[in-house]
């Protein structure tokens, strides 16, 4: 049994997929400090004149400390109509941009109070989109206690997995030893990211790689998990 984690993104990246695509179970990391100015409340769509950012804003001030299960959504800014504003300015033409824009559409008309709530609700669309069906638990549900490896560790324990995935940065400060010594396996994802039909791409040296999973399923549509587990970066 493979176990991966991860803080809970906004729309994220191809990678992140892939983990879960590549676990027995995944677990949001839910309880963690929130860190700004990473893709916890925002990523990358393509447009024209290359990439830009979709932010969530969220209230920080005073609560510099705060984990993701209590990051509140600022709602005084017209953050909703802005991205649903940009995603259709910037893949109407796509293939499959009508397939999926109704999904945004009613989730931008909702009100959301919690970050982690409407991130872990888009990424269950997506997930499902892509026909992919791990198991998905939160770290807030499991009663965890420990901190650094220790913290992975006891997920392990708690969910009876043997086998750890994790993404390759990580490899710099996970204390592999303790992973030995507790008797589970510890293992480095292998990603190696598609070139796909995207758009305002002419041609391969055009393409933007490490955009949010949108910009596959826009352009790819059913296509789109055969890319994700299969595909390779051309070069």
């Amino acid at each position: 049994m493979i176990l991966s984690v991860h803080q809970p993104q906004y729309i994220p990246w191809l990678g992140y997929v892939h983990k879960i695509a590549k676990s027995d179970c995944f677990v949001f990391l839910d309880r963690v400090q929130y860190k700004g100015r990473e893709f916890q409340n925002r990523n990358k769509i393509r447009t024209k004149e290359g990439w830009i950012w979709l932010s969530v804003p969220v209230l920080c001030k005073g609560r510099c400390r705060q984990s993701i299960f209590d990051v509140l959504i600022d709602n005084g800014f017209p953050w909703a109509r802005k991205h649903l504003m940009s995603l259709k300015s910037w893949y109407a033409r796509a293939e499959f941009f009508d397939a999926h824009f109704p999904f945004f559409e009613q989730v931008y008309a909702q009100s959301w109070e919690k970050l982690k709530d409407l991130n872990m609700h888009i990424i269950n669309y997506i997930l499902k989109q892509l026909a992919i069906a791990t198991p998905l638990y939160l770290e807030s549900e499991l009663d965890i206690r420990q901190k650094k490896s220790e913290r992975i560790i006891e997920i392990c324990q708690r969910l009876k997995v043997d086998t750890y995935l994790s993404g390759i940065g990580a490899k710099t400060y996970l204390e592999e030893e303790k992973f030995v010594k507790a008797g589970i396996r510890l293992i480095y994802q292998d990603f190696a990211h598609s070139v796909y039909r995207q758009q305002f791409c002419l041609d391969d040296e055009d393409f933007i790689p490490y955009m949010s999973v949108l910009d596959l399923l826009f352009n790819e549509g059913p296509k789109s998990r055969e890319i994700l587990l299969g595909g390779q970066m051309k070069t």
